[in-house]
């Protein structure tokens, strides 16, 4: 509905975006609001009526990002193997979380929020991008048929905010998750 307001409401909205993206940037999801309403030159009231939660800010400011994983997700989707599909999906969602700070956490189930599980908008646009490669790689026995999209996204969120703070995350979640995928035991 952004077409319906007020041209200075929209911009507004497009200034706070921009200023909570390059603060989100810096300093994760948890940058601070009161600091985004300062640098956007707006109150906090104003960023709060944009966007009533942090979460609906991160969010906001991951959609470019989760944007981007759907469409690799339908790009992957006609890989002759299934399971190499889904895997090499899946470490762009971690590869993509470590580049952008704030989107692992815009990717979280959190139970006590109001809102259901179901309306975390960046987790349920890759769980349905994702679903498609799941059911494939599940087809070609690659994957138990017990593994749900949420789990595999939860997988991924949990291995970048385990090494957020390593000195090379990227290394690090990318060795994590592969120890994730294939398991503990030696390959024979």
């Amino acid at each position: 509905m952004p077409e319906r307001r007020r041209a200075d409401a929209r911009r507004n909205h497009a200034r706070i975006l921009a200023v909570a993206e390059q603060e989100v940037a810096a300093h994760g999801a948890g940058a601070s609001l009161e600091q985004i309403a300062r640098v956007a030159g707006v109150g906090s009231a104003t960023v709060r009526r944009h966007f009533p939660t942090r979460r609906a800010l991160v969010e906001a400011v991951s959609r470019e990002r989760v944007e981007a994983l759907v469409a690799r997700a339908h790009d992957l989707a006609d890989r002759e193997d299934g399971g190499q599909a889904l895997l090499d999906w899946l470490a762009d969602v971690v590869a993509y979380c470590v580049s952008a700070r704030g989107l692992a956490a815009a990717l979280t189930y959190e139970e006590d929020e109001p809102r259901s599980l179901t309306e975390n908008s960046c987790a349920a646009a890759l769980e349905s991008a994702g679903g498609p490669l799941l059911q494939r790689a599940v087809r070609d026995g690659a994957v138990d048929a017990g593994v749900h999209v949420a789990d595999l996204i939860t997988l991924a969120v949990g291995v970048v905010l385990a090494t957020e703070h390593r000195a090379d995350q990227e290394a690090a979640a990318g060795r994590l998750f592969t120890l994730a995928v294939r398991g503990l035991a030696p390959r024979v």
